[in-house]
């Protein structure tokens, strides 16, 4: 199979021009070693069957013996001997040159296995699993980078070739980089369901090596399933576990659950933006649950394409849980990043996109044409918050937002009279 082309392929230059070692985080799975492998002169593969035990003694005793070879070194799954994250900072400090090595893993490591942070020496970069522009789903008609830079950009009756059905199929499926080379439609949705059961089996207890329940694993990820898009506490989550599944689960245990799938790269919860527009007691500062791929939760909570036609209010925040896989895809940049907006009085943006230079986006993610109206008043009012708040002079000035965007499962792209931007998630690319 040919190699397709991601948006962290132009990243990973970029870095590897810039810093001596570049270190590639993300859920496994994703794509970080077949991207790696593109630029890479030389590899080795600590979880080689074959060789893995020779590595891993060598790590121990010698881990600089590791590091030769022809650059950039390639060194995957790096944190089964975390000794070579020193020993990296080490050799890019001796050589001062950049673009000597990369290293990928599936999990953040305990960091007092660290020494030095390697601030300056490693740049760290994040992959996810492929957007729909990556799977050559999405058509890319309409650059989210082209409108930052020109909010006047003319998008009117551009078209999507992605019908409902096709969206609820892609997040069924998920942006797994395997699924890609599978012919049959029933066989590609099993590689999703496969890496939720690898999860709760192996990557769960074998993150940190502590003991995990399988189950609870479980029953976990259909709890945060069935609250994904949500702001829903912890102190909720396992009340819904305890409360239908008849277990005994503790908070502390929960929470270590959460923090394991965290590390993982599972859960990917999106955090609240605060601007100073209204009380900060007013203005919601949870969590919104979110998996780092939709397909997370369609597997966790069992469902299928043909269930979810006629669950389209499910499948709606399912399509919420794809469009920030996508928006975090297309902006891989230093210090982007989602947030959403939510006070007391239910005014809301869904996301809030924020750029590295301080341009945001507000944007609310609708299935259907009917809910745009609704959107587009909600993003209108709290730009309307942030413009009167700026009248007053006794107050920090905030910026206004750069772009009013409503993500749709529908087909036409437009702006609206009041500059509100229509876009269906099938026209997106970075």
């Amino acid at each position: 199979m040919s190699y397709l082309n991601r948006t962290a392929d132009k990243v990973l230059a970029e870095r590897l021009e810039a810093f001596g070692a570049v270190l590639i985080e993300g859920p496994k799975w994703c794509g970080k070693t077949t991207t790696a492998e593109q630029m890479a002169k030389s590899i080795i593969r600590l979880q080689d069957t074959d060789k893995r035990e020779e590595y891993l003694t060598t790590a121990a005793s010698k881990p600089s013996l590791l590091l030769h070879g022809d650059t950039p070194r390639l060194i995957d799954e790096w944190q089964d001997a975390p000794v070579l994250w020193d020993a990296v900072r080490t050799m890019v400090d001796q050589r001062n040159m950049p673009g000597q090595f990369i290293l990928t893993g599936s999990n953040a490591v305990d960091k007092s296995k660290i020494l030095h942070s390697g601030t300056g020496r490693i740049s760290r970069m994040r992959m996810l699993p492929m957007s729909l522009w990556e799977s050559g789903e999405s058509n890319g008609r309409i650059s989210l980078q082209q409108l930052f830079n020109d909010p006047l950009l003319d998008i009117d009756g551009i078209t999507s070739d992605m019908e409902v059905e096709d969206l609820i199929f892609a997040a069924c499926r998920g942006g797994w980089p395997a699924t890609i080379s599978i012919r049959s439609q029933k066989a590609k949705l099993l590689v999703a369901r496969d890496y939720v059961e690898s999860v709760c089996t192996e990557d769960i207890s074998r993150v940190d090596g502590v003991r995990r329940d399988e189950r609870i694993a479980r029953l976990l990820l259909r709890s945060y399933a069935r609250n994904i898009s949500t702001l829903a506490k912890h102190t909720s989550l396992l009340a819904d576990i305890v409360t239908s599944e008849e277990v005994s689960l503790s908070m502390p245990t929960f929470e270590d659950y959460v923090s394991a799938l965290t590390k993982l790269f599972v859960i990917n919860n999106i955090g609240a933006w605060r601007p100073a527009i209204r009380s900060k007691t007013v203005i919601r500062s949870g969590y919104k649950r979110a998996f780092v791929d939709p397909s997370i939760a369609v597997a966790a909570l069992g469902l299928t394409p043909e269930a979810l036609h006629t669950q389209l209010k499910t499948f709606g925040f399912i399509f919420e849980q794809m469009c920030a896989r996508d928006l975090k895809a297309y902006t891989p940049d230093f210090d982007t990043h989602l947030s959403y907006y939510r006070d007391r009085y239910g005014l809301e943006a869904d996301l809030v996109l924020h750029l590295a230079d301080g341009r945001y986006a507000l944007i609310e993610c609708k299935l259907g044409s009917r809910d745009v109206e609704e959107g587009a008043k909600h993003l209108l009012e709290l730009k309307h918050l942030i413009r009167k708040h700026n009248e007053d002079e006794t107050q920090a000035p905030l910026r206004e937002p750069d772009l009013l965007i409503i993500l749709t499962g529908g087909h036409m792209a437009y702006t609206r009279p009041d500059g509100v931007k229509v876009i269906p998630l099938g026209t997106l690319r970075g």
